[in-house]
């Protein structure tokens, strides 16, 4: 069951028009009634159709999206939009007397007027009238009402769209608006909007220095929250694009607890969706999958990264509400007691796994790697990483020959989360089965220090030889606050290395002497925003490593800026060479960890100054 507070903040925040609309960012939802008013056109050149559009397509005849604004409760937003040589603005605003106004202005003038399309509906299959009457659209719910008037008369001539429901068609060579029960003309629908957009831009203010890290924040988690309308919740994907691919929407494990800490620096509501979601999709095996998806599917052999206890704790540390946490902490307690149970060796060290599964949607992810060398690469979640090369997997304990520094340091990470939660909790009789479990941990991470070459690593247990294929996942190490201080002298020199990490982009997924480094596809050699993040929390647990704590976040700030700042992209990953996202289709324009990179910055510029330290 859901906490009663969770069930309030609800009531309180699914309501009102939204752009919770999976499939198009361009359409505006009634969250009680599911009535719905999608933004569409038809350029005038070719004929060609604009019935949804999204962020972040690579096509070169897609549509081309660009998130201006979104205020974290969806009072104004704002974008930019090209669709065959068309170029247009879509903002929204609401008010008192209009529960919803649209300002539609166009960018580029063509030879033929393209034609403005707002098409009516009821979203989830929720009951209700449709209708239009001369220059509006009219709706009926229960016992509401919409009548939908617009500054531009609606032209017949052209019956041509690809829709089943009433709509208003206009010549698009001018401004034009719509609001929802209220008839204003288009001046007034100006002043509303510029009203709405000054007090958006003056929310920024309390961020200095850090106002471009805080609005990739905001647009990140804010365009990417859909409604997922089977389960009646609130959620923030890693991006639409995903979500259309996954059967309405996908939850992957880590990136939705980030998802979580991200959305906490000024929503609390989302920030407890997320957690809230990604929490409650453990299987029956007691773990929190890699994914879940809108059909049903959850990765039954394999989990990921254990990041939830920490962000719960970074979560609370902003809110200070126990009820999440009560809520929360006996699944991440039990997820934690799986690990150890499933995926400990006797040394203490972790390694990842697959476990055996029976198929039951005959779905290739239910095959595919599963309990075998792919299936437990994917659980670390560097799903290709060069560091599980030919590592020979075990059929028997379901796991990889490899004790691994990463998850090793992650289950420390998540020990010393849940400790400092069960004292918030007063659930002292968890405390000695926790603190057995992270000394048995430390001392599996003691078997993984290479004294030769001064670093943790990853070390084969069928042969005991260390390998030296290196990522950030090695300093993990350091959420271990008992390493030594020569060690950690040691360990920082890797992170100087210009051969192994340092330089102008960074940090690359694996160390930059290694074979697969030039490939820098994916997981091997690429930047990722959640490895630059976990690396800086774990020099937050040591006060002599300040000075690489701060390096990392002032490269991680010169990595973010020029694409956000040129084209609003917050990408999934970036190349360790050049700097760029978008010299590759699989790197996400718009995926919300990359958010993350500002994260550091803000914290590093006082405004998450207590990241990574105790309750």
């Amino acid at each position: 069951m859901m906490p009663k507070e969770y069930k309030d903040l609800c009531a309180a925040h699914v309501r009102g028009f939204q752009t919770w609309n999976t499939r198009s960012v361009l359409s505006h939802v009634d969250m009680e009634t599911g009535y719905a008013l999608n933004v569409c056109l038809k350029d005038g050149a070719n004929g060609q159709y604009l019935k949804e559009a999204l962020i972040g397509r690579f096509g070169e005849q897609e549509e081309k999206v660009t998130p201006e604004a979104h205020a974290w409760d969806g009072g104004y937003t704002s974008v930019k939009v090209e669709f065959q040589g068309v170029r247009f603005r879509v903002e929204s605003c609401r008010c008192e007397d209009a529960p919803l106004i649209l300002l539609v202005t166009p960018l580029s003038r063509e030879l033929r007027a393209p034609l403005l399309v707002l098409e009516s509906g009821f979203l989830w299959n929720r009951p209700g009238v449709l209708g239009r009457e001369k220059n509006t659209l009219l709706a009926v719910a229960g016992k509401k009402r919409f009548v939908v008037y617009s500054t531009a008369p609606h032209n017949p001539q052209d019956a041509n769209f690809p829709t089943q429901t009433p709509y208003l068609a206009a010549d698009f060579d001018r401004e034009i608006a719509f609001a929802v029960n209220a008839p204003l003309e288009i001046a007034e629908v100006r002043r509303r909007m510029a009203a709405a957009r000054e007090a958006y831009e003056e929310s920024r203010a309390r961020f200095a220095p850090c106002e471009d890290f805080y609005e990739a924040l905001r647009l990140a988690m804010t365009w990417d929250t859909t409604y997922d309308a089977k389960n009646e919740r609130v959620l923030t994907p890693v991006s639409r694009l995903w979500s259309i691919q996954h059967g309405g929407f996908v939850l992957f494990c880590w990136d939705n607890y980030f998802a979580g800490f991200l959305a906490a620096l000024c929503d609390k509501f989302l920030a407890y969706s997320n957690l809230i979601a990604i929490t409650s999709s453990r299987t029956a095996a007691g773990f929190v999958p890699n994914f879940a998806n809108g059909t049903g599917l959850k990765s039954e052999d394999r989990s990921q990264p254990p990041v939830g206890s920490a962000m719960l704790v970074e979560v609370y540390r902003l809110h200070g509400e126990k009820w999440i946490v009560e809520a929360l902490y006996p699944a991440l307690l039990q997820w934690n007691e799986w690990f150890a149970a499933h995926r400990m060796e006797d040394s203490g060290a972790l390694c990842w796994g697959s476990d055996p599964v029976t198929p039951v949607f005959g779905n290739r992810w239910e095959v595919d790697g599963v309990c075998d060398r792919f299936g437990a690469a994917l659980e670390s979640g560097l799903d290709n990483s060069p560091m599980y090369d030919d590592i020979p997997f075990d059929k028997e304990t379901h796991r990889l020959k490899l004790a691994d520094v990463g998850l090793t340091g992650l289950y420390i990470l998540d020990t010393r989360s849940l400790l400092q939660l069960a004292k918030v909790l007063g659930r002292e009789q968890d405390v000695p089965a926790l603190e057995a479990r992270l000394r048995r941990a430390q001392a599996g991470l003691e078997t993984l220090w290479d004294e030769d070459f001064g670093f943790y690593c990853n070390r084969r247990t069928d042969t005991g030889a260390f390998s030296h294929r290196i990522s950030p996942t090695n300093f993990y190490a350091l959420f271990d606050r008992s390493v030594p201080k020569a060690r950690r002298e040691r360990i920082a020199a890797h992170y100087w290395n210009p051969e192994e990490f340092y330089g102008e982009w960074m940090l690359p997924a694996i160390a930059r002497n290694d074979p697969a480094f030039p490939e820098q596809d994916y997981w091997r050699g690429r930047v990722w925003a959640p490895l630059n993040f976990l690396v800086y929390l774990a020099f937050c647990q040591h006060a002599d490593l300040a000075r690489e704590r701060a390096d990392l976040a002032e490269k991680s700030a010169a990595l973010f800026l020029p694409e956000w700042q040129e084209n609003r992209h917050i990408h999934e990953n970036y190349n360790a060479v050049t700097g760029q996202g978008c010299d590759r289709p699989n790197s996400d324009k718009f995926y919300h960890w990359g958010a993350l990179l500002g994260a550091l910055v803000m914290a590093e510029k006082g405004l998450l100054s207590s990241l990574g330290a105790d309750l």
